[in-house]
């Protein structure tokens, strides 16, 4: 029978996280989406009313659609505060995701609010009514105003939820600004007609925005490599260090747009000593931040051993 020497520390071979600095701004996000929570749920119920006492089917639309968008905002208020716990038995990789899935459920529902826009707009292009003009002046200047500071709070923040909460708002600040010029120009010329054509025109212009995003998240919910990286690159540049004689196993994927993961078993030689053991490992982690990526694990292979991913071949 002959001896297996065998170091099982290579199970674990090398793990390395990106973490510092995440904290902070994952907490600035978290008070920006819910700043603008507030902002937008307080400006929906007075939009509601406005909309009745000035008979505007324009301003109940952007009502309607701004419940949508409050609704979109706590979601992702509630995934992104869940985004910043750390990895327990049930999540082990932590709670990343769940602020790229909050993003997919604002998107959606960004999809729903802009059919409701479209519903309430078709037909007053048929039949249009001329609401009180003063009235949606007044309205339309406060609504630019309240969604124009939720957005500022959002200004500079990255993120795949940050960038669709900011879609969110920005349809809301055209939204506005579009009542506000048929307003204005309703309050010399009779052209109601004007205020269902601004609507259609900047919803179109919106739902461009939420199909680019939603083509962004389905590869992250893939599992796809990166744009931004290259497996290929990645593997190669493993395979320049030193005592490496292959690489198999190798998977490159994001947690939620930002955060890369990196997996794979690498085969070393035989004649390998506890010291150039460990610096094969610390070779890997300064590969592993040179590339970006916020966490590997790196299993390292002796030559002839069975890799525990293949089949069994019983005999």
């Amino acid at each position: 029978m002959s001896e297996h020497h065998h170091d099982h520390s290579h199970d674990h071979g090398h793990e390395h996280d990106h973490q510092h600095g995440h904290a902070g701004h994952h907490h600035h996000v978290v008070g920006s989406i819910k700043t603008a929570f507030f902002l937008n749920f307080g400006f929906t119920i007075l939009e509601a009313i406005g909309g009745v006492l000035t008979n505007s089917t324009a301003i109940l639309a952007n009502a309607v659609h701004d419940f949508g968008d409050s609704i979109a905002l706590g979601q992702a208020w509630y995934f992104e505060r869940l985004a910043g716990r750390t990895g327990d038995k049930r999540y082990s990789y932590g709670y990343q995701r769940f602020s790229i899935f909050g993003a997919l459920l604002s998107a959606l529902m960004m999809l729903v609010s802009s059919f409701v826009v479209l519903v309430e707009a078709l037909p007053r292009l048929i039949h249009p009514e001329l609401p009180d003009a003063k009235g949606m002046v007044a309205f339309a200047l406060v609504g630019v105003a309240v969604n124009s500071l939720a957005m500022l709070r959002l200004k500079g923040q990255t993120g795949m939820n940050a960038r669709v909460i900011a879609l969110h708002l920005l349809e809301d600040v055209l939204g506005w600004l579009s009542v506000l010029l048929v307003s204005v120009v309703l309050l010399f010329v009779n052209l109601p007609i004007l205020d269902p054509l601004l609507a259609i025109v900047i919803t179109l212009y919106i739902l461009t925005g939420v199909v680019k995003n939603l083509r962004a998240m389905v590869p992250v919910f893939l599992q796809a490599v990166p744009s931004e990286l290259s497996l290929d690159k990645v593997v190669a540049d493993i395979q320049q260090t030193e005592h490496v004689t292959g690489v198999h196993h190798a998977h490159l994927w994001s947690l939620d747009g930002q955060r890369t993961v990196f997996t794979a078993h690498l085969e070393i030689g035989c004649e390998v000593n506890p010291a150039e053991y460990a610096s094969i490992k610390e070779e890997i982690r300064k590969l592993v931040a040179r590339h970006g990526i916020y966490h590997s694990t790196v299993e390292l292979e002796y030559p002839g051993e069975v890799c525990r991913n293949e089949p069994h071949k019983g005999g």
